[in-house]
């Protein structure tokens, strides 16, 4: 299989997105990749050339840019002839660390979206207590959303969560204020009702402070709530990690437990470290598009190559678009 990447996009391109394309290409060789972006940049940290091929670019679409007018503009950025290659057939899917903004625009426009999904949803998988991690979907593609939008993000979040990441019956949790049945909303409430009459495992509402519990395989909410959570959870995380290393270096015996525990935190910064679950997929697209976090490394590259790899070989957007065409007829 082919993936194309953008490899001018994130905070440490393009070096980190060929380093860690250069380690996807030597663990998995079933894979050739199409790096999109400037040829003279790329090739000072591309050592192996094997199943790599690079498509030149010198324009590409900043993180301040708007969205949708820099993909319209900008025709031969590196983003969009990434997403180009995939509508042309030629790659089956792509990656981008890039403007998360222009990357839903340049999937809407270029790759097409699934007929029957009315707006596709930001998903990235998160850290859980047990290692095992979560789905949330919408972390912000949709500040808006109806019922329907999210039964199709229940729908969209299981299958994904059965297909590459193993889980048979998935529990889907939809967030909530609450979790007694008829809690929250009108959007949550007609949620709830659509979710819990399809054949989904459906196990009710679930609240914010249990997600990292792993009280669901897959939660569903709107882009809205699912943004402020996931940045909620992301600036706890790091403002916990910051307090310890204050405390644990504030004097000389407290250097000295910091040198004990070191293995043991270390640990538990791994098992929150989101690099190690890949990118946020935009389900609902036609093809995988996965995001990439701005700050991703070599390592967390590499993760985002291996979940879009299992994305295809599972066939998850095949399955999505098979499902859907069943509820709509």
């Amino acid at each position: 299989m082919r993936i194309a990447i953008d490899a001018m996009g994130g905070d440490h391109a393009p070096k980190e997105v060929v380093e860690g394309a250069m380690k996807a290409i030597s663990a998995f060789d079933d894979l050739e990749i199409t790096l999109v972006g400037n040829e003279t940049k790329i090739k000072q940290f591309l050592t192996n050339e094997e199943r790599i091929s690079i498509i030149h670019t010198e324009v590409k679409i900043e993180g301040d840019e708007e969205p949708v007018r820099a993909v319209r503009r900008k025709k031969d950025a590196s983003m969009v002839l990434m997403a180009g290659e995939v509508k042309e057939g030629r790659a089956d899917a792509c990656i981008s660390a890039g403007n998360t903004g222009a990357l839903m625009a340049a999937g809407l426009f270029v790759v097409g979206r699934i007929k029957g999904i009315d707006r596709p949803a930001l998903s990235p998988t998160l850290p859980t207590i047990d290692g095992k991690g979560f789905l949330m979907l919408d972390v912000g593609a949709n500040v808006d959303a109806k019922p329907e939008h999210l039964l199709q993000y229940a729908i969209m979040g299981s299958i994904y969560a059965e297909k590459v990441r193993g889980i048979q019956q998935p529990k889907i949790g939809l967030l909530n204020v609450g979790t007694e049945d008829g809690k929250g909303n009108e959007l949550t409430k007609g949620a709830f009702m659509l979710i819990k009459d399809s054949n989904l495992n459906f196990i009710g509402n679930v609240e914010s402070r249990d997600l990292l519990n792993g009280v669901a395989d897959v939660v569903v909410t709107d882009g809205f709530t699912g943004n402020v959570a996931l940045k909620t959870i992301e600036g706890t995380a790091l403002s916990v990690f910051t307090m310890l290393k204050s405390a644990l270096t504030s004097d000389l015996a407290s250097k000295l437990a910091a040198a004990v525990l070191k293995p043991k935190l270390k640990g538990l910064k791994d098992k929150m470290d989101y690099s190690e679950y890949g990118g946020a997929g935009l389900f609902g697209l036609s093809a995988p598009v996965i995001k990439a976090h701005g700050s991703s490394d070599a390592q967390a590259i590499f993760s985002s190559i291996r979940q879009t790899r299992e994305m295809v070989k599972s066939n998850v957007t095949g399955t999505i678009k098979e499902t859907v065409e069943k509820l709509i007829q």
